[in-house]
């Protein structure tokens, strides 16, 4: 149980975030059926409505299982915290709010599947409002003592917003592929553009009422854990603007001529849809910590910041893994037990709910390894520019990605097999350790992926799309990263620096895509800047960890 409440931020985290995927394309199929393919089924074909109750129904089960595991997983960790019973954990509000939740979600699940296309609109519509109510009182509105009507209608109106636009591309992307003609896709792109444009000016609107009544002064978007990601999740918007706009100027192209290719629509709708699910886990990230306004201390300021990111020559010299904290713990435990003769006593025990010890050296340890991995990171932005701009050696660039991950498997989590006493399956206990592995195998598969693809001549399609798929999943993955430090303010002048490294591989990996996906024909200029941006991006990367400091 000690196990499980040391996870149970981390895990919350990637559960609640696929929650609000789910509920966004469960919510969203059944807003485009509603508004879009059954009023349009004449014109674009009643296949399409067919499909996307069918999508919506998934939707609706993937909601059911991630609400159920949210459930069981805050129900599990309050009774270890507290030792609460189960039945009295089962009857607080979280647990009702995801049982209202997981009930409606069913009820979609059955309408659809069982009606498809024919199901009742009244009975969807209204389910459909009934789960973003239920949805609602999970978020931190419930909570506040001040302004909580405004906040509780925010919360819903962003949700929705989210679920329309976001919720929608899953069925935007299927109807673009059905549609026989160039009317049908006319039809098709013209009631989704306004639509997404209901939907964003909905996010808009509640999105600045919760910045402010949230994050309030500007010193709580950056002095701020919440703040930051509020930061983080604005940035990713702004992408999802510039290529909703990209859309929807092809739509009127396609007002005009309605044999206008699509296959740009089609790409910029899939990144859309990445990048969406990229802010719905920023979102989940919000859940974790508290509002901007609530942490009146321990903001960290303008000079602050200025001070930790003033350039400075990189660490390359690292210290002796035996002046560590912990080593130097656990050798000063062994020599008094040898002195009783007694067993010794482990300095650290992963998922024990504890922080492992630190000190000048561990910092000096860390900037070591962010700044050689900065100089890898670097060389392979490097690489990547030079074999873009028509080097041929240069194509073997992601092998250095390879060295990156021995690299860090050895000296990312010093306490832990191979140089450290914590065995190598007993460090998956710990939090940070498990993503830190996780993030090595990441980097050896996309790595392994894109070589064989370069240097190799692989033309199998799917693998080509490898690298830049976990290349913006690993940027996701790092929005949701926490480091194990005590100092709030410590943690948070890191944050600040992996933020922008998310973003960035984010970045990387959408524009990869693009550069992949896009008709070298009819998109020729998009794939040179694509072809472009992703390895600026990788070497921005570089730039950033070379910069990284701790103290």
């Amino acid at each position: 149980m000690e196990l499980l409440i040391d996870v149970f931020g981390y895990l919350s985290i990637v559960v609640h975030g696929l929650t609000i995927l789910a509920q966004s394309i469960a919510l969203g199929g059944v807003l485009f059926l509603v508004l879009l393919a059954l009023p349009l089924a004449d014109r674009i074909g009643r296949d399409i409505a067919v499909s996307t109750a069918r999508i919506a129904a998934w939707g609706a089960i993937a909601l059911l299982a991630a609400e159920a595991a949210t459930v069981a997983l805050q129900a599990a960790s309050v009774v270890g915290s507290i030792d609460l019973a189960w039945a009295d954990t089962l009857g607080a509000n979280f647990a009702i709010a995801g049982f209202m939740k997981m009930g409606i979600a069913a009820l979609l699940a059955l309408l659809l599947f069982a009606r498809g296309a024919s199901a009742p609109v009244v009975p969807l519509v209204l389910a459909a409002i009934l789960e973003l109510v239920a949805a609602t009182m999970t978020t931190h509105a419930v909570a506040r003592l001040s302004d909580r009507g405004p906040l509780l209608v925010a919360a819903w109106l962003h949700q929705a917003g989210a679920a329309i636009w976001i919720g929608g591309i899953p069925c935007f992307l299927m109807a673009l592929a059905r549609a026989t003609d160039g009317k049908a896709l006319r039809a098709v792109s013209a009631r989704f553009s306004r639509m997404s444009m209901a939907g964003v000016a909905a996010i808009l609107l509640s999105g600045a009422v919760m910045t402010a009544l949230y994050v309030g002064e500007a010193e709580g978007f950056y002095g701020t854990a919440y703040g930051v990601m509020v930061g983080a999740k604005i940035g990713l918007f702004a992408m999802l603007l510039g290529l909703g706009a990209g859309n929807f100027l092809l739509t009127e192209r396609l007002r005009a001529n309605p044999n206008t290719s699509i296959v740009r629509m089609r790409r910029f709708a899939e990144v859309e849809l990445g990048i969406g699910a990229a802010i719905f886990f920023a979102a989940a990230s919000l859940t974790s910590v508290p509002p901007a306004v609530d942490l009146a201390n321990d903001r960290v300021t303008l000079a602050e910041i200025a001070e930790r990111n003033t350039p400075a020559w990189p660490r390359l010299a690292s210290p002796d893994h035996s002046d560590l904290a912990l080593p130097a713990l656990q050798a000063k435990l062994d020599r008094e037990a040898t002195a009783r003769a007694a067993t010794p006593q482990a300095a650290f025990v992963p998922g024990a709910g504890e922080l492992p010890p630190r000190n000048a050296n561990d910092i000096a340890w860390s900037e070591y390894n962010h700044h050689w991995a900065g100089l890898i990171v670097s060389l392979v932005g490097l690489l990547a520019l030079a074999n873009r701009a028509g080097v041929g050696w240069a194509k073997h660039w992601p092998l250095a990605f390879l060295g990156l991950a021995i690299f860090l498997f050895f000296r990312s989590d010093p306490e832990t097999w191979p140089m450290g006493d914590i065995g190598f399956l007993d460090s998956f206990r710990d939090v940070e350790v498990a993503q830190h592995r996780g993030y090595v195998l990441l980097i050896v598969v996309f790595a392994w992926f894109e070589w064989r693809v370069r240097a190799g001549g692989w033309t199998n399609r799917a693998a080509s799309h490898v690298f830049p798929l976990l290349c913006a999943v690993g940027g996701v993955l790092l929005l949701t990263h926490s480091h194990a430090i005590a100092n709030i303010k410590d943690q948070l002048l890191i944050e600040l620096t992996h933020t922008p490294l998310a973003l960035a591989g984010i970045v990387a990996g959408w524009a990869r895509w693009l550069e992949l996906r896009l008709d070298p024909k009819a998109n020729a200029p998009s794939i040179r800047v694509a072809g472009w941006v992703w390895p600026v991006a990788i070497l921005f990367c570089g730039l950033l960890l070379l910069g990284y400091r701790e103290a």
